[in-house]
């Protein structure tokens, strides 16, 4: 897949876009599009935050319930995606070498002496695909791994129930080993990168958020982050890397992440590095999902980022409200930006 070459957005006329969404500036017939997808967002009653831009320019900016677009939520597994972003960064910096990295020289001493042979051969990649073939820390193993006295040791002694490169195991241990590798090669925290990395370039606040009982921060979960620096993040991706100056990661970064790796067994979608991966009305949809309905969408053919944060209380999968948010997105306002 090759992006197509687009003019970069300027960081500050998207800030003054999110600080003021234009009012007026859509035509009558998108404007009517607009104002019914909104309306059938609104009656997703544990939907929050939405906001949809195309060609970098804002189209809606609402706080339907809850926070404010600009107050920190908890994105929950969006943060795998800000894992892998930080990935791409260190790889464009040197700090790391690349998807075929092997962990375990990255990790060190910190792989116990009871871990599988196998563990040499998992890559940076593998783990960023969710192929590392470890049993999952995520599901009904994750509050077991959450209270365990070394989360990096609880997951690399999990056993082996793939073949490394194999099946894809959601699990969020695979993207807190990458926070660890991002700290030790870097030899700084994964805040301090995110804040240096991410946060400067784009814009953004990154508040701290958990760590785990070695100190490390959480490398796959309850991360905060405002709606509007989410749609930051999905920008930087649209746009290849760079919203202005220097690029955070390079373009081919980017093609390597929307690349379809592995396939989610619940819904079918393929994952890349930090993105799930989906057809919508014939176009590739990439998407950051985190539990509850916190999700970053880009759209590359049709220039488009929508974010939307929702309740966090509640699971999203299981419940059938995932998939009226992808619903929502094909349905109402994949026409809307067809027609612009």
């Amino acid at each position: 897949m090759h992006l197509p070459r687009r003019r970069f957005l300027q960081l500050g006329l998207l800030a003054t876009a999110l600080a003021a969404p234009p009012v007026g500036t859509t035509r009558a017939s998108e404007r009517t599009g607009l104002d019914a997808a909104i309306e059938r967002a609104r009656g997703l009653d544990r939907l929050q935050g939405l906001i949809v831009a195309q060609q970098g320019r804002i189209l809606v900016d609402r706080a339907l319930r809850g926070p404010a677009l600009d107050q920190a939520v908890n994105v929950k597994s969006v943060a795998k995606t800000v894992i892998a972003a930080l990935v791409g960064a260190a790889v464009r910096r040197g700090v790391l070498e690349g998807p075929d990295q092997p962990i375990a020289s990255l990790l060190g001493e910190l792989v116990p002496d009871g871990a599988d042979a196998q563990i040499q051969e998992v890559t940076i990649g593998n783990l960023l695909s969710m192929q590392a073939g470890l049993e999952r820390t995520s599901g009904q193993n994750y509050g077991a791994w959450v209270t365990s006295p070394n989360w990096v040791r609880h997951a690399l002694t999990r056993p082996f129930v793939a073949e490394p490169g194999g099946e894809m195991l959601y699990s969020s241990g695979n993207s807190h080993l990458l926070s660890v590798i991002l700290t030790r090669a870097s030899g700084r925290s994964t805040l301090a990168l995110a804040r240096d990395w991410l946060g400067a370039p784009l814009g953004i606040s990154i508040p701290a958020w958990q760590q785990d009982p070695q100190g490390y921060y959480f490398g796959g979960n309850n991360m905060a982050l405002a709606p509007r620096a989410l749609l930051q993040l999905g920008e930087l991706y649209r746009l290849g890397g760079r919203l202005e100056g220097d690029p955070v990661f390079s373009e081919s970064w980017v093609e390597t992440s929307w690349q379809q790796r592995g396939r989610s067994r619940w819904t079918g979608d393929h994952y890349g590095y930090g993105w799930f991966i989906r057809s919508m009305g014939g176009r590739r949809v990439y998407y950051a999902w985190g539990y509850g309905g916190q999700m970053v969408y880009v759209i590359p053919e049709l220039d488009a980022t929508l974010v939307i944060t929702s309740d966090s209380s509640q699971p999203s999968g299981a419940s059938g409200y995932v998939r009226r948010l992808h619903a929502l997105v094909e349905r109402s306002f994949l026409p809307v930006f067809e027609a612009a």
